[in-house]
């Protein structure tokens, strides 16, 4: 497997810490969160370590599980993307023309 980049690395811990505490607040053990999230115990110590290897599909199950599930569909929308905004806006035309203008008949 490749090597994970050191940013990367710490976001997922930082996930895997959230998703823990989220768990925990909850009131959630870790044999019913499993079976809720239908995966095995040690696939969930391995999410909530932040361990690199564990499919997207295990973490947004995960994330259902604990009511998350909208935040993982909005990663990389429009409203929390400034930069790609900021840049789409830079390349808009400075003015659109109305339908059959501009062409020659």
């Amino acid at each position: 497997m490749a090597r994970t980049q050191i940013p990367v690395q710490r976001g997922l811990r930082e996930l895997g810490r959230n998703l823990n505490k989220a768990r925990r607040r909850r009131r959630i053990t870790v044999a019913l969160m499993a079976e809720r999230a239908q995966m095995s115990r040690t696939t969930l110590s391995k999410i909530e370590a932040g361990e690199p290897g564990v499919s997207m599909a295990h973490y947004a199950s995960v994330m259902y599980v604990l009511g998350f599930i909208d935040e993982l569909a909005a990663i990389g929308s429009a409203e929390r993307d400034p930069t790609g905004m900021t840049l789409e806006t830079e390349h808009l035309p400075e003015r659109v023309r109305a339908a059959g203008q501009g062409q020659k008949a």
